[in-house]
């Protein structure tokens, strides 16, 4: 009896709290409304900074194109395809500004909303990537050529054959001419490296080159781009406010006209009384100036909700799973989804060695091939040996690791398939891998272009993660994986990599201590090897605690919003809980110091109600039973907003809109609440 009586008490108690949170919620979800202002007004900040860029660009009138203008891009590719003897150096210096343009191109694919960006612009900036990264190339073969042909005048006085290694941040070229054909010459080493092959008598004897181009880009892999929300995407969740906004307009326009007509009727019968008539047009004057300050303004609001739906129609869409699984990929074929190319690309060539240049009466001679550089085939296509397992062995390739990626685990080797335009790992044996040298040694049956690969989701799930305000408008992200600790600082419209830990030692990163916007970092850091940013794809391949998108979303937002004086925290409970909640750790933090024993909360959020749990991370079971003293909120604002003080609120009202941008950004395409 004494249990119903109980049972009946904290039910009506519950209706209670329900009552009183649906008869606030308008008023919540409306202050929220203008919190979130800051999303729209952060993304016209950054499309005004992208015409200002575009502006210092045209008066710079530096020579460099404005990648933007197909006009321009296709000048500059015509007038360097024309250029012609260009050296290795040369090539290498005009490289830095072709890999500029290729970088702002792929930007701006990823930033600018598919809204504002025409079909045929998405085209054009595709093409221009392509042709670009093709002429890069293919001026890299030429220079290559061009330094061959001096070889018999850069041979070493010891063994004859000519070496040469030319350094720059962005390439890497190591070449070796066989000039003396010595049989017993079949180690091949480049000074002051371990990088090298063993080569069989067949080649040792024969008349060719060894080329290793490493680029530290990947120019061979399909051009993958982070994923962006699509036009289909994005108008069907804001073809009705854009509705809308055109119904309004025409209203609008409509009642201003009618206004006017009247107006000028009625000033019409008092035409002989001229003060009056000249007072009547002064009054229609004024009437038309705030009937026309009124519609702007409407339409201002409008524009605003479109862009507001149109931001969150992308989120959604940085959150969202894939639900087909990437096409079936053979054994030996290399899923660009599960793995990713890490270090750059290695071209590994065995080339013809060209006619060399000759000195005749104080004059240079050279024979110069209409075909080009020509591939040395290894092995030959057809053969009359009986022996050819014996004629052509793999051969033995040492490479060095580039010195700014990690890898968690040892590299794998993947050789690129030119007709199927995939990465594969047949045709490569005897892999051996020293981390402490960051060699890799390994036997290759064809040569071509290589890469390593790792795991892409090496470091997924996370086993924590914590996000703390440093100073105003600047918080600390950290995300603890299985092996590393990554602390990624977030400021205005900036974000930087603060540190990294690897199985507890601090690790130094060439990207430490730079500040990068968001995209730009996202993308730095996935090429370092710290990829802590799922793909839609992603959840195929990891186990993942999934969450309902608007759920995901809505948490995000209002964490961001709420950051620049919160801490925020993983919690055990998120696990526990069905996919249409999250539970994360809150606590209020004003000040750098952390206390020993920080005295965290327990929060539970469904998108449309936010309470504090009476549980703690030390409890023994879950249970969704509300902290005492405590009641529902419609969001995590006006929940935290009941037991924190004047000066966290303060802070959290006047937090600069493109920080709060930064900080959701971050979030969602980290997906803590989904990958922890």
């Amino acid at each position: 009896m004494e249990r119903l009586e109980m049972q009946r008490i904290e039910k009506e108690k519950w209706n209670r709290l329900e009552a009183k949170d649906l008869e606030r919620r308008n008023e919540e979800l409306e202050e929220l409304r203008l919190l979130e202002g800051c999303f729209p007004e952060a993304e016209k900040l950054k499309q005004e900074t992208r015409l200002l860029s575009q502006w210092e660009h045209y008066l710079q009138c530096d020579g460099s194109p404005d990648p933007s203008v197909a006009q321009e891009m296709n000048t500059f590719i015509s007038l360097w395809k024309e250029k012609t003897n260009e050296t290795f150096e040369e090539v290498i210096e005009k490289s830095k500004v072709v890999l500029n343009l290729i970088e702002k191109l792929k930007f701006i694919l990823l930033e600018i909303s598919p809204c504002d960006l025409q079909d045929k612009d998405i085209i054009q900036y595709k093409g221009s990537i392509l042709q670009l990264q093709e002429l890069l190339h293919l001026k890299f073969n030429v220079a290559t050529e061009i330094l061959l042909r001096q070889a018999s005048t850069l041979a070493d006085l010891d063994s004859g054959n000519m070496e040469k290694i030319i350094k720059d941040e962005n390439v890497t070229l190591y070449v070796w001419a066989n000039l003396k054909k010595n049989p017993r010459y079949r180690s091949v080493r480049f000074s002051e490296t371990q990088i090298g092959f063993e080569i069989p008598r067949i080649l040792a004897t024969s008349d060719i080159a060894l080329r290793l181009l490493h680029t530290h880009y990947d120019h061979v892999s399909t051009l993958h781009l982070v994923s962006t929300p699509s036009k289909e995407d994005i108008s069907s969740v804001t073809e009705s406010v854009k509705d809308d906004v055109d119904n309004v307009k025409k209203t609008i326009s409509k009642e201003a006209e009618e206004k006017f007509k009247q107006q000028e009727k009625g000033s019409h019968l008092i035409q002989e009384e001229e003060i009056k008539v000249e007072e009547e047009q002064g009054d229609i004057e004024v009437k038309m100036s705030s009937a026309e300050e009124e519609s702007e303004a409407i339409k201002c609001e409008l524009e605003m909700k479109v862009l507001s739906e149109t931001i969150l129609a992308a989120q959604l869409l940085l959150v969202e799973n894939s639900s087909e699984k990437p096409e079936f990929f053979e054994d030996n074929m290399v899923d660009l989804c599960q793995f990713t190319t890490l270090g750059g690309i290695y071209h590994l060539d065995i080339l013809e060695l060209p006619p060399q240049c000759k000195r005749v009466k104080g004059w240079m001679i050279v024979e110069i091939c209409k075909e080009g550089l020509q591939k040395y085939t290894y092995p030959p296509e057809t053969t009359e040996e009986l022996e050819t397992e014996n004629a052509f062995p793999p051969i033995e390739v040492t490479l060095e690791v580039h010195e700014n990626v990690i890898f968690f685990e040892d590299p794998m080797v993947a050789r690129w398939d030119a007709e199927g335009k995939h990465w594969r790992t047949d045709g490569i044996s005897n892999v051996f891998y020293k981390p402490k040298e960051r060699l890799v040694t390994f036997s290759l049956e064809t040569f071509g272009p290589l890469t390593l690969i790792q795991d892409a989701h090496v470091n997924m799930p996370y086993q924590s993660w914590e996000l703390r305000p440093l100073d105003v408008n600047k918080v600390l992200l950290t995300v603890t994986t299985v092996f590393t600790e990554i602390q990624i600082q977030i400021k205005e419209n900036l974000c930087m990599l603060s540190s990294i830990k690897l199985r507890d030692k601090k690790h130094v990163s060439i990207l430490e201590g730079k500040w990068m916007t968001p995209i730009p970092f996202i993308i730095a850091l996935k090429e370092a090897g710290l990829n802590i940013f799922p793909t839609r794809y992603s959840h195929f391949y990891v186990i993942i605690n999934n969450k309902v998108p608007l759920v995901e979303v809505k948490a995000y937002r209002q964490m961001a919003l709420l950051s620049s004086a919160f801490a925020f925290g993983w919690s055990k409970w998120n696990l526990l809980c069905n996919s249409t909640k999250v539970v994360f750790k809150v606590r209020e933090h004003l000040t750098e110091e952390c206390t020993e024993t920080p005295n965290w909360a327990i929060l539970m959020f469904s998108g449309d109600r936010a309470q504090r749990l009476k549980i703690t991370e030390e409890s023994e079971a879950f249970s969704e039973a509300l902290k005492e003293e405590t009641e529902f909120h419609s969001t995590l604002y006006h929940m935290l907003k009941d037991c924190a003080s004047k000066e966290a609120m303060e802070k959290v009202r006047s937090s600069n809109c493109q920080f709060v941008n930064s900080v959701c950004h971050m979030l969602l395409s980290t997906r803590l609440l989904s990958y922890s």
